[in-house]
């Protein structure tokens, strides 16, 4: 892999650079997010919109379906990343907080506005039980969100992280 890294001329030199480590695969990703869908489909559900994010909450695929609102995109990745932000799923990070209205309006202020802790955001968990990413859905209801986030992960191999026991 080449970096194109600016010379002192004006242009560009080739620079050879290490690789990332890649925990899920964009091709897993997109199973994520067709397994998400298909389920949707199957239960005719409102159009959705996924986000799926590594580890390091870098997007790593994101889709909306025909019909689907535009801020859907910035709900689902805000799910998601209130779960890989907190280790538990954006419905358990919400219910866990309820009575610290404070709380939860200083992380979204951390996070510049990008964190909803409504279900519909969950982890995505290794063989392990480690944290590898986050999925996070919206466009149904919060429950069908997450039913179907879940239905993506399982989808993919990997296993739907809520809550730790």
């Amino acid at each position: 892999m080449y970096l194109f890294i600016p010379d002192d001329f004006g242009g560009y030199m080739a620079g050879k650079v290490y690789r990332s480590s890649v925990k899920i695969s964009r091709a897993q990703a997109r199973q994520i997010v067709d397994g998400a869908f298909a389920m949707a489909r199957a239960q005719d559900m409102d159009p959705l919109t996924a986000f799926v994010m590594d580890g390091g909450g870098n997007m790593i695929s994101a889709e909306r379906e025909d019909g689907c609102a535009p801020l859907r995109l910035s709900v689902s990745r805000g799910k998601a990343f209130a779960a890989l932000g907190n280790g538990a799923s954006s419905r358990t990070v919400g219910e866990r907080n309820e009575q610290r209205p404070a709380f939860l309006a200083s992380v979204a202020a951390a996070s510049d506005g990008q964190f909803i802790p409504v279900a519909g955001g969950v982890l995505i968990l290794d063989t392990n039980d480690e944290v590898i990413g986050a999925v996070g859905v919206s466009g149904a209801s919060s429950d069908e969100d997450e039913q179907v986030a879940i239905a993506g992960i399982e989808a993919a191999g990997f296993k739907a992280g809520t809550a730790p026991d």
